[in-house]
């Protein structure tokens, strides 16, 4: 060999070695943050394990074990990223885990992909063991759960969910808000970094704090700030109720297992020392939020002390007249279950609002109602509020307006900043939306332009509305479903002009009303915008009859004449009587005196789709039924120039 090839044949060895050597140093480095990752993820301090997987994968992008333990430690922060990660590693080692089928549902149902996540807690049933009964009646709640999920989300309520923003939400966990009386000040629970706390040992996340914001603008907050004064203690502290003119405010502090305190405001605006509600409220277990009434005598509250297995169950107590608190009081079967219930609170018409793991969960907490019989004197059956008020994951900390037009709750919802979120819920009224048509060109009302209104509902169900606009102002009025758009088709005679669409706002007061004009491209052939008339003028009728007078059959020839001048105008032929009879009778006799009018211009030779014919008997006189002449006057058949009647008659929802 000779010396080139000696030396190249050295230096190969040479990098073949350093290649190993660097091979192994990285997989060291790699097994290390791999232990450090599975050190915090077997503490379920998913925070803290996750950029130690993140460092595993950034170099090692393949590796099964660091994507499967991301994947689950992400089901709290990012649910997609969570999904991503646990499909990736089933690709790559398909038998990774025996809980991996187990995991594939959580993140599945969490993701609205419900057909998925049953055949996947189907696949990991049969794996359980037989003697692992609470394991197998988990799963089996699970997959009830994606069920119920999958026809709740199928039909959802007709209601506007949006987020707080990222003022108050922050990549933590946001909840427990709180509203002041004139809706300017919030209080709210949040494990941000602001924390005061620092951060708990078991979980790595911040301890819980109470922070304030004040109002702005309609959807704008103040920075929020940690509130002020003695509230927040070094453990958990968390915001339930203002109450008392929004002087004082029940909180929950992790002290004794977890404790209802209340806090008085202080002259300086903060907030004094909180103190045990009571010891009849407060034990050595767990209680974790509650609701006062506004008279400060009855107080509803979540307690894991009364519980054969620990779950949370929903309590209440009184206080008589002395302010002594009384014996507490189970809300019973209907309301508690088995699984955790928490959160209460009582809306001004008695209905109680709480969360459940129970009933018919959707997955997680789902928010219920409870709505107070008075008849009965009793609860009703507790009602899931459904999507998209509740999701497949946790909803909590549902807070009704005095005036039920709105809600705050706290929800780890797709498309939030991260962990829990506060979340608004708009319940949505219906506009009264009114206005006028006019031609494009001069600005000139035209009458007798019918506006349909399409749009859908929530569940994606068309909705229409209808009305023609009156003959002598153009004007139209509807009532229609807010928060949504409207293609709106505008037509005259049969035929369509054109097609506009508009967007209408979300209203919370039945009462709201709005203003929309049309503006169209409109020609017209009939001479009415210019001014024109049809004179048309009422037949009159002796007492009981419906037999037309000779002068009667003069005014309906000349409203055939004018009618077969016009093609484009149709009539209604409305029927009234004098109130001589009884109310059923003088019908019956307005409506054979229209009818009597409408086959005479059939007679003519008018097409009967151009009539409709209408009686409203005594109920429309045109003078009071004081004399005979004023009875005479209202024994009449008046016409009104309407839309076509094959139009008019369709059937619009």
């Amino acid at each position: 060999m000779n010396q080139l090839a000696k030396s190249f044949t050295r230096f190969s060895m040479l990098l073949v070695f350093t290649c190993l050597l660097a091979a192994s140093a990285m997989g060291q480095s790699t097994r290390k943050q791999m232990r450090t990752a599975n050190k915090f993820f077997n503490k379920e301090n998913y925070r803290a394990a996750l950029p130690a997987y993140e460092e595993v994968l950034a170099k090692d992008p393949d590796n099964a074990q660091a994507l499967y333990r991301a994947g689950i430690s992400y089901l709290t922060f990012d649910k997609e990223k969570a999904a991503d990660y646990l499909y990736r590693a089933q690709k790559l080692k398909p038998n990774i885990d025996k809980e991996l089928h187990y995991w594939l549902g959580r993140v599945d149902h969490i993701n609205y992909r419900f057909d998925s996540a049953i055949e996947h807690f189907q696949a990991y049933q049969k794996e359980i063991p037989r003697r692992n009964e609470y394991r197998r009646e988990e799963v089996a709640q699970l997959i009830q759960h994606a069920r119920n999920a999958k026809r709740e989300v199928a039909n959802p309520k007709d209601v506007f969910v949006r987020n707080l923003g990222g003022t108050v939400n922050t990549a933590f966990s946001e909840h427990s808000p709180v509203i002041s009386s004139d809706y300017n000040y919030l209080l709210f629970t949040s494990r941000s970094e602001a924390s005061t706390g620092g951060k708990a040992a078991q979980d790595g996340e911040y301890f819980e704090d109470i922070f304030e914001t004040n109002r702005l603008g309609e959807d704008e907050w103040e920075k929020p700030r940690i509130v002020s004064g003695a509230l927040n203690s070094p453990g958990h502290d968390a915001s339930i109720q203002l109450f008392d003119n929004d002087t004082k405010l029940l909180l929950y502090q992790s002290v004794n297992n977890g404790d209802i305190m209340v806090s008085e405001r202080q002259s300086d605006g903060s907030w004094g020392a909180p103190k045990s509600i009571s010891d009849k409220v407060n034990t050595r277990d767990f209680e974790s939020d509650a609701y006062i009434t506004p008279d400060g005598k009855t107080l509803y509250y979540s307690t894991s002390h009364y519980s054969e297995n620990g779950d949370l169950d929903l309590y209440m107590i009184q206080r008589d007249n002395n302010g002594n608190w009384g014996t507490p009081k189970s809300l019973g079967r209907a309301i508690n279950t088995p699984f955790d219930e928490d959160s209460p609170f009582l809306a001004s018409d008695g209905t109680l609002y709480y969360s459940s793991r129970g009933n018919n969960s959707m997955g997680g907490y789902d928010i219920f109602a409870a709505r107070y019989d008075s008849v009965a004197n009793r609860r009703g059956r507790p009602e899931n509020l459904g999507a998209p008020i509740n999701t497949p994951d946790d909803d909590t900390y549902y807070r009704l307006a005095p005036d039920g037009s709105y809600a705050y709750l706290s929800s780890y919802r797709i498309g939030g900043y991260g962990e829990k979120d506060i979340y608004t819920i708009n319940y949505i009224r219906n506009a009264a939306l009114n206005g006028q048509v006019f031609t494009k060109a001069d600005s000139i009302p035209i009458p007798g332009v019918e506006l349909v209104f399409n749009g859908l509902q929530a569940d994606k169900r068309p909705i229409s509305y209808r009305d023609v606009t009156k003959p002598d102002s153009g004007a139209y009025a509807v009532q229609v479903l807010s928060g949504r758009k409207y293609q709106v088709q505008l037509s005259r005679d049969g035929e369509v002009i054109e097609t506009q669409e508009i967007e209408v706002p979300v209203v919370v007061s039945d009462t709201t009303a709005i203003t929309q004009n049309f503006y169209i491209e409109f020609v017209d052939t009939t001479g009415v915008l210019a001014g024109g008339t049809f004179a048309m003028e009422p037949v009159y009728f002796d007492t009981d009859e419906y037999i037309l007078r000779p002068e009667s059959t003069q005014e309906l020839d000349s409203i055939a004449r004018i009618m077969k001048a016009n093609p484009n105008i149709n009539i209604s032929i409305e029927g009234h009587a004098d109130a001589r009879a009884s109310d059923e009778y003088n019908l019956t006799l307005g409506q054979n005196r229209a009818d009597a009018a409408y086959d005479y211009l059939v007679g003519k030779g008018i097409s009967p789709k151009r009539l409709v014919t209408v009686t409203y008997g005594e109920r429309r006189p045109a003078v009071p039924n004081t004399s005979e002449e004023n009875m005479q006057l209202n024994r009449r058949t008046e016409f009104k120039v309407l839309p076509r009647q094959d139009d008019a008659n369709q059937t619009v929802q």
